[in-house]
């Protein structure tokens, strides 16, 4: 893969973090931006002026048209941009205070959405680039207990799909990189729960709630190395672009599974489908 330049949001952990270190380590130059883009400096120690950084919060809408037009002035050209920021919210529907679905649909929905229109006029101004979107399994898939992270990752899923279709001829092609479990800080820092109730105290949302939580639970279950993961969504960038990018044996068959289902439901209801045609 030929010398390129990123812009990265979400870089400070997890998946970010470690596509951001190997595109360092092959001679990439990357824009890494993060809430606390501090926790870079060991980066920026090492591979100096190739790592350009900027503190960037993705529910600031100012300062994400503020950050990214800074980057493209100042590093000229940005071939690919991964939009990784986002954080997991674990409860039931009613479990959740207004405050907390308001905040996980403005980082993990509103905020992508911001990026991409704040990237798409310098992506055409320079004949194309690529958006790469951390979306997940949980794209297509749902699990009792994460009904906002889902309700966003579904939102920009839709979103994207359909920017896609706007900006191909223009040379930008985008991805929905949708991994399954990746054994990063996502379980840990990057999780946030909803105070339990008694209601909720067994069943499938207390299930989660240990599967994410308990230092057996994630660990245990089919994992993704986190290292390969980075190399795949790399590779991505510099491949034949696809709509969706499905990483982890967990996330290919949960997802089969799950389109397997609907296809079958939809098939089963042809006939009423047809039905209600205007005759």
């Amino acid at each position: 893969m030929a010398s390129s330049t990123w812009f990265i949001t979400g870089s400070n952990s997890g998946i970010g973090r470690h596509v951001t270190e190997h595109l360092l380590r092959d001679g990439h130059r990357v824009a890494a931006t993060a809430r606390k883009p501090e926790q870079l400096d060991d980066l920026a120690e090492r591979y100096g002026d190739r790592l350009w950084t900027a503190a960037l919060d993705v529910t600031d809408a100012h300062a994400v048209r503020t950050v990214v037009d800074r980057a493209f002035a100042e590093l000229g050209r940005v071939d690919v941009v991964f939009s990784n920021a986002g954080y997991g919210l674990i409860g039931a529907a009613e479990e959740f205070t207004d405050a907390e679905i308001d905040r996980q649909l403005d980082t993990n929905l509103h905020g992508p959405i911001r990026l991409t229109r704040a990237v798409l006029p310098h992506l055409r101004a320079q004949g194309g680039g690529r958006i790469l979107q951390t979306s997940s399994m949980g794209g297509q898939v749902t699990y009792p207990g994460a009904s906002p992270y889902h309700a966003a990752k579904w939102g920009i899923e839709g979103f994207l799909e359909t920017v896609a279709g706007e900006v191909a001829e223009f040379g930008i092609d985008i991805t929905l990189v949708e991994p399954g479990n990746v054994l990063t800080s996502f379980a840990g820092p990057s999780l946030a729960l909803a105070e339990p109730m008694d209601e909720y105290a067994n069943g499938p949302v207390a299930s989660l709630r240990r599967f994410m939580t308990e230092p057996d639970g994630v660990v245990s279950a089919p994992a993704s190395d986190v290292d390969k993961v980075a190399d795949a969504i790399i590779d991505c960038a510099s491949s034949p672009a696809v709509r969706r990018l499905a990483l982890g044996s967990d996330s290919f068959q949960s997802i089969h599974d799950a389109l397997s289902g609907r296809l079958t439901a939809l098939t089963a209801q042809r006939v009423a489908a047809f039905s209600t045609d205007a005759s």
